[in-house]
């Protein structure tokens, strides 16, 4: 049995592995620039975020229904319970989508149809986060969230995505402070490409209660002091950051200092069809490349529960530590 975990950064549209995008794109009629799966996968390698992110935007044309976003749901949530994911808080990109004349109920209600029955189905409880881009502009993100606010007893909270560099946290304080007063949780990514002072300005412009990535936080000994002494979570991605190029190879992953450090940590998969592993396999990879003993496995294992949105089931929670601490390798 795989270690119990949750999952807190994943982007359900980086789930669509080329078979299903195959699938979903004969389907719906949408013709695809590769010759096959293989073809397609050969593109799954990347100079840097941007040219990740490319291709990205490129094959969510084939989401176009609520059954597609159910499909490419349940697929990601039978992987992820294969992999001992017991608990997922997923990011979905709307205004992707929206850009492409798919509306916001299409993507809530099909990703729903997923995740409602997810706990019965595949034995993982689940929580919706909605992401921003951040290379689209302030008003854009607000007209996003006026036009999720029908959907609202869905979703968790908000995130924010896409290019991180010259897209300061700041420029999307309106809509945080909005999402703030409908009493939804806020999230971030900083500090993946951009300077550690993004992640200090996403805590006090933005009022972010986790931090997704993060590792350039190491260059800011006091920001470090901080997000210890302040129990903010990081939600880093390994596969991810070696993929994008943030680092050179996993053996140079700063995780272990991190840890060394006290900050309190998580590990998870990103977009795990483009990056090469799911949940599961950013821990083995940690493991056998960061040589990670069990208890430090199980610390990640434990953060990753203690940093998950479940104030509203702290009994589930608590279940959910109980079995880590059960867990035997």
């Amino acid at each position: 049995m795989p270690l119990p975990k949750a999952e807190l950064h994943l982007h359900i549209e980086g789930t669509l592995e080329p078979e299903l995008a195959f699938e979903l794109a004969a389907r719906n009629g949408v013709a695809l620039p590769y010759a096959d799966t293989e073809a397609l996968r050969e593109a799954y390698r990347f100079e840097d975020l941007q040219s990740f992110l490319n291709l990205y935007y490129e094959l969510m044309a084939v989401l176009r229904t609520e059954r597609d976003f159910e499909d490419l749901a349940n697929a990601y949530l039978a992987r992820a319970a294969a992999q001992g994911v017991r608990h997922a808080e997923i990011f979905f990109d709307p205004q992707a989508h929206l850009a492409r004349g798919v509306g916001m109920g299409t993507v809530v209600e099909g990703l729903w149809r997923a995740l409602g029955d997810s706990a019965a189905r595949h034995g993982v409880s689940t929580r919706l986060i909605l992401c921003f881009l951040r290379d689209e502009s302030a008003e854009s993100a607000l007209e996003t969230l006026d036009a999720a606010k029908p959907y609202l007893d869905r979703i968790t909270g908000v995130g924010l995505d896409s290019a991180e560099v010259g897209h300061p946290p700041v420029k999307f304080r309106e809509v945080y402070e909005a999402a703030a007063a409908l009493g939804l949780r806020r999230v971030a990514h900083a500090g993946e490409e951009g300077p550690p002072e993004y992640i200090t300005e996403a805590l006090d412009v933005l009022g972010i209660e986790r931090v997704d990535h993060g590792l350039r936080c190491m260059e800011d000994p006091a920001l470090v002091e901080r997000l210890v002494r302040e129990r903010i979570p990081l939600t880093l991605c390994p596969l991810s950051n070696v993929r994008l190029r943030t680092v050179d190879v996993l053996a140079d992953h700063p995780l272990p200092a991190m840890l060394d450090a006290g900050l309190l940590c998580t590990v998870n998969s990103d977009d795990p069809a483009y990056f090469g592993g799911y949940a599961g396999d950013n821990f083995d990879a940690v493991r056998s490349e960061l040589g990670l003993d069990e208890e430090r496995l199980r610390e990640l294992a434990r953060n990753s529960f203690l940093a998950s949105f479940l104030e509203d089931d702290e009994e589930l929670r608590a279940r959910y530590l109980a079995e880590v601490d059960a867990h035997r390798f």
